[in-house]
This record gives C-alpha cells, structure tokens and sequence, in this order.
C-alpha cells in the first residue's frame, strides 16, 4: 500500500474497471476502521451479507443498487449511503460504478 498521507490525491483515478470483475484497493486501515475502493463491472455485485459495524459508501461513478433489508434503492454518483450493522445488505452494479466504502470498527 503507497503512503498516501498529507498529499492530494484522486479516487477516481486510483482503480480501474475490469470487464466482468469486482475490483478493490484499500487505501487505509488502522485499528478503528477501513477505507476502500471498488470498481463494480454492470451486474457485478457483493452478495448479502451481515457486517458487525456501520458500512458507509459513497459512490464516485455510475449507478448501484443496494438492498438493505430487503428494500432496494439507487445510489447515484456523489450519493452516499450508510448501511447499518448487523442488518443484512447487498449491492449490484445497475451499470458500472466505483465507491468508496469506509467502515469504522470502533
């Protein structure tokens, strides 16, 4: 992982799409928490899941659905959206997209 600390830099330019791929990079990970990004090919997806702490993503590019419970919503580029802990989640590439997800453990 390059040291990314006290200088400027762009997500958007820190991963690439690769056909038919989900695509990760984390770019900090400390005791309390994570910070990554991912490039979603369209209909690529993360299955449900459970996570032990709030997931928050913030879509960089494209379109995504997230299920969270049961109820689907579109996250559109500059959106953000927090999906709460221990409730099940999944997302789904509507057309390719990049997010950041940022998860704090304490």
């Amino acid at each position: 992982m390059e040291n990314l600390e006290a200088s400027p830099f762009k997500l958007n330019e820190m991963i690439s799409y690769q056909d038919g791929s989900v695509v990760s990079h984390e770019i900090l990970r400390k005791k309390t928490g994570t910070v990554t990004l991912f490039a979603f090919d369209k209909g690529q997806g993360l299955s449900e899941h459970t996570a032990p702490f709030d997931a928050t993503i913030f879509c960089l590019d494209g379109e995504l659905e997230a299920t969270i419970d049961g109820t689907p919503m579109k996250v559109q580029e500059g959106e953000m959206l927090i999906m709460p802990a221990d409730i099940p989640h999944s997302i789904k590439a509507v057309e390719k997209f990049k997010m950041l997800l940022i998860m704090i453990r304490t």
